[in-house]
């Protein structure tokens, strides 16, 4: 994409990181707490991405009190993107992130093809990655660990594994994440599961050992209340504020407190997965005034019906002043 961005911001964000004492060789699971907005890509009208407009939705997330930042996940549209298109995007939030520590997703099916985006991404300024289950051609659990431990051992970046069982139809076992906890596999994990005796467990076996972040904005305050240290969640990309006080409430032991918090949101987080992440995301945060262009295939717009719920979640969401 735009080569020379890629070369300024990549030796630009060494630089940042260096300066913060937060580059991918010293992230710690200690510095995964709090929110981890997991944020969309804006593209311009000809679907190009709109680096403009990247970089103030990462300094707004910034502003809002956000720890970091996690683009081209699922949110972000990872797939539908070229490798070029992925550095670029790194890069531009690195160069944007005020040494706050950016993690990409990397959702490539293949080892190679996973390992060659983690560098990419490491030679970006990342902080570190938030790597996908591999899928498609799913292995045993041990071959889950195994290829996970590779990863880590050729790969110059700190690794969060990113468990998102929907998706990808796999998900590696609570002994499986302690075998990868203690092995120096990973140092987080991004739980997108409604698996709760799982999620127990997990937090049972490594909760000490890793830092586990929440991916479901339902569940978030309870997980955070049984042992979760943050979240990267979608719907923050719009709404970080709320969250952040969500996290307060639940981190304090105010579950209950959290919870009715929560369910201010609630209906636009309802809204906004009524199809795919992120289409209906997209479509809400322009009605509500905060345009980021559309999606890329095979996503489209959202359905007539999915319209009509985004208009009425975006008024009540004005209604009580969500923000």
């Amino acid at each position: 994409m735009n080569a020379t961005l890629l070369r300024q911001v990549s030796a630009s964000g060494a630089n940042v990181r260096h300066r913060a004492g937060i580059s991918g060789m010293s992230l710690t699971k200690n510095e995964l707490q709090g929110l981890f907005t997991a944020i969309v890509t804006p593209l311009t009208a000809d679907g190009s991405v709109d680096i403009k407009g990247l970089q103030a939705l990462v300094k707004f997330q910034l502003a809002a009190g956000a720890a970091g930042i996690v683009p081209i996940g699922g949110t972000g549209e990872y797939p539908a993107f070229s490798r070029d298109e992925r550095r670029t995007i790194v890069a531009a939030c690195v160069e944007a992130d005020d040494g706050k520590p950016v993690i990409p997703g990397v959702l490539s099916t293949g080892f190679a093809d996973a390992l060659e985006a983690g560098r990419d991404f490491a030679a970006a300024g990342a902080a570190a990655v938030m790597t996908v289950t591999p899928y498609y051609a799913p292995g045993t659990q041990e071959g889950m660990r195994v290829y996970f431990r590779r990863y880590r051992d050729n790969l110059d970046l700190p690794v969060m594994l990113y468990q998102i069982p929907r998706r990808t139809t796999v998900a590696a076992m609570a002994d499986t994440v302690q075998a990868m906890s203690e092995d120096g596999s990973i140092i987080g994990m991004k739980y997108s599961s409604y698996d709760m005796p799982d999620f127990i467990r997990t937090v049972k076996y490594c909760g000490d050992k890793i830092a586990i972040l929440s991916g479901e904005e339902p569940l978030f305050a309870t997980h955070i209340a049984l042992g979760a240290q943050g979240g990267v969640l979608a719907s923050a990309t719009i709404y970080p504020k709320i969250w952040l006080e969500i996290f307060a409430l639940a981190k304090q032991g105010k579950l209950k407190e959290a919870l009715k918090v929560q369910d201010r949101i609630d209906p636009v987080v309802d809204s906004i997965y009524t199809e795919t992440n992120p289409g209906p995301l997209k479509t809400y945060m322009e009605i509500a005034g905060m345009p980021v262009g559309g999606v890329r295939l095979p996503l489209l717009g959202p359905a007539p019906e999915t319209l009509a719920k985004l208009k009425s979640a975006a008024t009540y969401a004005k209604s009580v002043s969500l923000a």
